[in-house]
């Protein structure tokens, strides 16, 4: 019996060395851990700095990269922010060429650029065509040359509850909204890793953010658009990729007639000559993410922090977030926005 106590003794005391950080390699371990911990908060400082001037400095006197000669090609610029997009790059020199499932939408959009004495290119896509992605981007390297900036800004909704979509919309609004990005990303990217220099936006939405009424469809593929731009930023900064930016943008309701019916409470629907404004000016920066209005970006911690109770108590009661898309007339059609 003295014998087995012995033993028992014996095995437990092996174990406990064997979780004690005694060897080099362990030692190393920690000491890396600690060493990195240590930059990392002293970086953070420096970088928290950093953001409070870049933000402090207006617009005005800041260094923004030039565009002027970049070809930039926005997707969904046959109407809405993508023709305010258009032309505002037009004016800063860069040359502009434009996707969109419409052709009456495009010639609008070209005749304005035009008619200020710009040059642009424009293209008719279905962009929940795989393949006439695909054919389009072959086409405006042949005819245009080398993407620099790639604006992913097409989009659709079609409004409805889970129960009332078709199934054919859901598929459509998946097409559009994200799995275009894909396709547009992997025609493109490759040149601006080739060249060292390249910039991909992609259009969420402040949906992308927080689950939207009547938005099954298009709040998911926003909220995948997100996980598409963090993951690809990643993957960026992995490989040292680090000339080649990427910015996600997530605007709040704009007045464009793809939300037509809805009636915010607190804020009113931003105009899309403003986002086009602001989209651009965050291009310039290099800036990582883009959120307008900027107060949103406050409310977005809420909903991990409070019960699950107080935040549906805050978007029923406070804000009307479902009542305000009762009246969404939604569209039967793909809308660009």
């Amino acid at each position: 019996m003295k014998e087995l106590s012995v033993n028992s003794a014996y095995k437990t005391l092996t174990m406990l060395e064997g979780t004690k950080i005694n060897s080099p390699s362990q030692m190393a371990s920690v000491f890396d851990i600690a060493k990195d911990t240590v930059l990392f908060l002293v970086l953070s400082c420096y970088y928290i700095l950093e953001s409070l001037f870049w933000t402090l400095v207006p617009n005005a006197i800041r260094p923004m990269k030039s565009l002027k000669s970049d070809v930039v090609l926005v997707t969904g610029g046959g109407g809405g922010v993508g023709r305010h997009l258009a032309l505002k790059l037009a004016r800063l020199g860069a040359k502009v060429v434009v996707w969109d499932i419409s052709k009456e939408g495009l010639q609008k959009t070209c005749a304005a650029v035009i008619d200020e004495g710009y040059e642009i290119a424009s293209y008719v896509v279905d962009l929940a065509d795989r393949s006439a992605v695909y054919l389009a981007a072959e086409k405006v390297k042949r005819e245009v040359g080398k993407v620099d900036v790639l604006i992913n800004n097409a989009g659709t909704v079609f409004g409805e509850t889970l129960l009332d979509l078709s199934d054919n919309a859901i598929e459509t609004t998946y097409k559009v909204n994200i799995l275009s990005h894909y396709w547009t990303v992997k025609a493109f990217l490759p040149e601006m890793i080739n060249t060292g220099k390249g910039h991909i936006v992609t259009v969420g939405s402040v949906a992308g953010l927080l689950g939207t009424y009547r938005c099954t469809d298009y709040s998911a593929t926003k909220f995948a658009t997100v996980g598409f731009h963090e993951s690809l930023f990643t993957e960026l900064r992995a490989h040292g990729h680090n000339t080649i930016h990427a910015t996600l943008v997530c605007p709040y309701y704009i007045n464009t007639g793809m939300f037509d019916g809805v009636t915010p409470r607190l804020m009113p629907m931003l105009e899309p000559d403003y986002v086009a404004e602001t989209m651009i000016d965050s291009i310039r920066k290099n800036e990582v993410n883009c959120i307008m209005p900027g107060s949103v970006r406050y409310l977005l911690p809420l909903k991990c922090l409070l019960p699950a109770k107080m935040c549906w108590d805050l978007m029923h009661r406070v804000m009307k977030g479902p009542q305000s898309m009762m009246e969404f007339k939604g569209k039967p059609k793909a809308v660009t926005q």
